[in-house]
């Protein structure tokens, strides 16, 4: 099981968030193409591709004309998204009538983006609110035929993909069996048959789609887990059709709008227009650019942004991507420290061809990744490579605010050539702060003498050796998966407790 789970990760780390989730979907509706011309479901194949079609080309103009209008860049990957869910939950078109329904849901899901939005931030799931409007307005309904049992075995399939992708379990989770409790709760007030009504909802209603596509829509979501968790279970118990206030009946969207409320109500506002200050050259293929917001944010030491770059031919990987903030709150400017491979996705070239001057969105704070509250709190710091990013945050805080904790680090490189920002955490183990830094460098060609530092991955005699109180730490490893992986099983083979360790990896950090 481990062996297929890596595997999946492997495939999953060479694609970005977004195009695990259109992917998905694409897939999703090719398989109900198939299934209609051969009849297994009772839409003429035509039809669904017609009203597809129609969902594509109006949802991509509508989306065009308020980028346009607005003057920001167009999320390529989200237009299509949208497009591909409102194809999967609205009945295809067999009308003129009908047609003109779905050309009105795509316009109002695009322009939910941009009309209602505050602070550039949208506030309500595209699709969940075009559908809500256009019932209110026009009676045009959402089935949710995606919700059927033929297609069921390829939601859950996909859909634990995309959650471990883009590490939304716990909302997922808090989601899916709040529903079912409150399905099965009316079922058992009302008298109904228990087993029906588990048999229909995990295999004729939209409960699963709902739970592995629309409740983890990230820009709606909150940032923290314990957020997400209280969201999920909102939307969750809203979401049985029996829910109603008065006459005035809920649906799954509405369900979803409303926690969409909650969730921008306990969320952080932010959406930064970033000015390239200058570009720093860290290590041979890292380096951290240090940009000029528009205004300051607010945040904690190890969270992290959305950074939106818009270019010309973007490729596969779209134009966003997931960074911690290498920064402290202490600091002016927004660090970002990145990382460069052989051959780049159009992204990252975008990114290094920045002159000064030129402009970024940054949005959608999040992360956990943080210190505690209680500063009497040992702990140790474990980074892979850019994985440093936010502990370069941390301790420029801790420096800056000349709070003293029990702090020691281990960075982990290939080469002593790879270790970014390597003058500074030398800095700050000779500063009153007095953090213990460990280097260990794994390419054991390139030693150099007199190597006062550690040859090899993390381990667990290296641990021992060097933090003799581990029992007694708090670990944060940050870096890329397979090494977060690989170290937490060090830890939890020296018996340290699940809660003794907190790991960075985030959506898109592939």
């Amino acid at each position: 099981m481990k062996f297929i789970l890596n595997k999946i990760d492997n495939f999953l780390n060479k694609i970005t968030m977004y195009k695990v989730v259109l992917y998905y979907l694409i897939l999703l509706w090719v398989v109900a193409l198939i299934f209609s011309c051969v009849g297994i479901l009772p839409y003429a194949p035509l039809l669904l591709l017609f009203s597809m079609l129609a969902i594509l080309i109006i949802s991509w103009g509508a989306n065009a004309l308020f980028a346009y209008v607005f003057e920001v860049p167009a999320n390529t990957e989200s237009i299509y998204i949208t497009a591909f869910i409102l194809a999967l939950i609205i009945t295809p078109a067999t009308t003129t009538s009908e047609f003109i329904f779905l050309g009105w849901v795509s316009i109002l899901a695009m322009a939910s983006k941009y009309i209602f939005a505050i602070k550039h931030k949208h506030v309500f799931n595209p699709a969940a609110l075009a559908v809500a409007i256009t019932t209110i307005a026009i009676n045009g309904t959402a089935s949710w035929w995606v919700g059927t049992l033929c297609m069921v075995p390829f939601v859950l399939i996909g859909g634990f993909m995309i959650i471990r992708k883009i590490v939304r379990q716990d909302l997922a989770y808090a989601f899916f069996f709040s529903a079912f409790a409150s399905i099965l709760a009316f079922s058992i007030f009302n008298g109904g048959d228990i087993l029906s009504t588990i048999s229909r909802a995990l295999l004729y209603s939209p409960l699963l789609f709902f739970t592995f596509v629309m409740i983890t829509e990230p820009l709606t979501t909150p940032p923290s887990r314990a957020l997400r968790v209280m969201y999920g279970i909102l939307v969750g118990l809203l979401f049985a059709p029996q829910v109603h206030f008065g006459s005035f009946y809920l649906t799954p969207e509405l369900a979803l709008l409303i926690g969409n409320i909650f969730s921008y109500l306990i969320s952080p506002k932010s959406r930064l227009t970033l000015k390239l200050k200058k570009a720093i050259q860290i290590t041979p293929d890292t380096a951290e650019f240090v940009f000029l917001p528009n205004r300051q944010m607010k945040f904690k030491p190890g969270q992290y942004l959305e950074w939106t770059l818009g270019h010309d031919k973007t490729d596969s990987r779209g134009n966003r991507r997931y960074f911690t903030i290498s920064s402290s709150p202490t600091e002016k400017e927004l660090r970002l420290g990145v990382k460069f491979y052989p051959n780049s996705s159009t992204y990252k070239k975008a990114l290094a061809g920045m002159k000064k001057g030129d402009t970024l969105i940054a949005s959608q704070l999040a992360g956990d990744f943080v210190m505690p509250k209680n500063k009497n709190r040992k702990m140790t710091f474990i980074a892979g490579g850019i994985g440093v990013t936010p502990f370069r945050s941390m301790v420029q805080y801790l420096v800056d605010m000349k709070e003293k904790r029990d702090v020691n680090m281990i960075y982990a490189n290939k080469t002593v050539e790879d270790i970014a920002y390597k003058d500074f955490f030398d800095s700050a183990s000779q500063s009153p702060l007095n953090i213990k830094m460990i280097y260990t460098i794994s390419d054991t060609k390139k030693i150099p003498e007199k190597w006062p530092g550690y040859v090899g991955y993390v381990n667990e005699k290296m641990i021992i050796q060097e933090i003799p109180d581990y029992e007694t730490r708090m670990f944060y490893i940050s870096g890329p998966r397979t090494m977060v992986s690989s170290t937490e099983e060090v830890l939890k083979n020296l018996g340290i407790r699940n809660s003794h360790i907190k790991t960075d990896y985030f959506p898109g950090f592939a």
